[in-house]
């Protein structure tokens, strides 16, 4: 069963006094496991396509399901309370909170969701120690790598244990050995967890640890035959 799945996905926009249509037919199928790629140039329309996906913005037209279950017509609250505790995002910078350590920037996430302060701690040792982190868990952001910031981001994005893991160019701002060595790490605990994950991306590089390649073009996904690229 997919864990995401997007339906004839249409989104416009209002543009001076036109409308302009970003997003067109898109569909989309994640399965348990998956790790996907989306590729596209600038102004294809892959941040819409994210945010939608990621339930914070509502399609014009189309279907979106986590799990079998719809978005569209949750509350604005629920929709929240979704972001938070079954959909992971990672982002182009980390966005680490600077005056936070490592361990607190994902305690924090946790107890906005109301996990309790010892499973908290518990799950963050657990994910830190999978990330390579451990040794590192007092330290703050400005004393961290570019990569290690990007592994702290991704630990926090699976504190909560999410259905969904969203990742927008994670390794824009990495050099290409740590870039590489984040994305693989994406794969084995999407693999580990039974996630979905769709990683948008300019990097080439990553599209050999991805399941699968598509390229968002006129407003819609055509998948790419992988075997050509790898």
């Amino acid at each position: 069963m997919s864990r995401l799945k997007l339906m004839n996905i249409r989104r416009s926009f209002e543009d001076g006094g036109a409308v302009r249509t970003v997003l067109d037919n898109l569909n989309l199928e994640v399965g348990r496991g998956e790790m996907v790629a989306v590729m596209g140039p600038s102004g294809s329309g892959k941040s819409t396509f994210l945010s939608i996906a990621g339930a914070l913005l509502k399609p014009t037209d189309g279907q979106v399901l986590l799990d079998g279950e719809s978005l569209l017509d949750k509350t604005e609250k629920e929709l929240a309370d979704l972001r938070l505790r079954r959909i992971g995002f990672v982002f182009q910078s980390a966005n680490l909170i600077p005056y936070l350590k490592t361990e607190e920037q994902l305690v924090l996430v946790a107890k906005l969701a109301g996990m309790d302060p010892g499973t908290a701690s518990k799950r963050a040792g657990e994910l830190l120690g999978k990330l390579d982190l451990s040794h590192r868990r007092s330290a703050y952001p400005e004393k961290l790598s570019g990569g290690e910031r990007q592994r702290v981001a991704i630990a926090r994005a699976l504190m909560n244990e999410p259905a969904v893991l969203l990742a927008d160019e994670p390794t824009a701002s990495l050099d290409a050995p740590r870039g590489r060595e984040v994305v693989q790490l994406m794969a084995k605990l999407v693999k580990e967890r039974g996630m979905s994950a769709v990683i948008v991306t300019h990097d080439d590089r990553v599209v050999p640890l991805c399941d699968r390649v598509l390229d968002l073009h006129n407003g819609a996904l055509v998948e790419r035959n992988q075997a050509s690229l790898v």
